[in-house]
C-alpha cells in the first residue's frame, strides 16, 4: 500500500500564494506519476497538475502560468506552488500517486485532501 500525506492548505487572500506538499510512503517499487486534483463544492473532481516519469508536466488551462508542480524523487514528494490565487481556486485539493508496490500492479492512490480557501 501507499500512504499519501498532504500539507499546506489554508486560507489566503486573492492574489496570494500557497504551497502544497504531498509525501508518499509505503512499499513503493516505482512511481509513474504524481499530481494534484481539486474538487470545489458542487463540482466534479478535476485535474490541476501532474508530473510523470521523466519530469513531463501537464496543467489545467485554468492554472497555467500561476501554478507550478514539482517533484522530489528522492523523497517521493510532490509540491504544488500556487501563485496569484483566485476565489475560483477554492477547493479541496487531493494528491494522487500512480505507483507500483511490490507484488502488485500499478494503481492510483489518493490522499485525504487539504482545503484551500481563497477569500478576502
Amino acid at each position: 500500500q501507499v500512504q499519501l500525506v498532504e500539507s499546506g492548505g489554508g486560507l489566503v487572500q486573492p492574489g496570494g500564494s500557497l504551497r502544497l506538499s504531498c509525501a508518499a510512503s509505503g512499499s513503493i517499487f516505482s512511481i509513474n506519476a504524481m499530481g494534484w486534483y481539486r474538487q470545489a463544492p458542487g463540482k466534479q473532481r478535476e485535474l490541476v497538475a501532474i508530473v510523470i516519469s521523466g519530469g513531463i508536466t501537464n496543467y489545467a488551462d485554468s492554472v497555467k502560468g500561476r501554478f507550478t508542480i514539482s517533484r522530489d524523487n528522492a523523497k517521493n514528494t510532490v509540491y504544488l506552488q500556487m501563485n496569484s490565487l483566485l476565489p475560483e481556486d477554492t477547493a479541496v485539493y487531493y494528491c494522487n500517486c500512480n505507483a507500483k508496490v511490490f507484488g502488485k500492479n500499478a494503481m492510483d492512490y489518493w490522499g485525504k485532501g487539504t482545503l484551500v480557501t481563497v477569500s478576502s
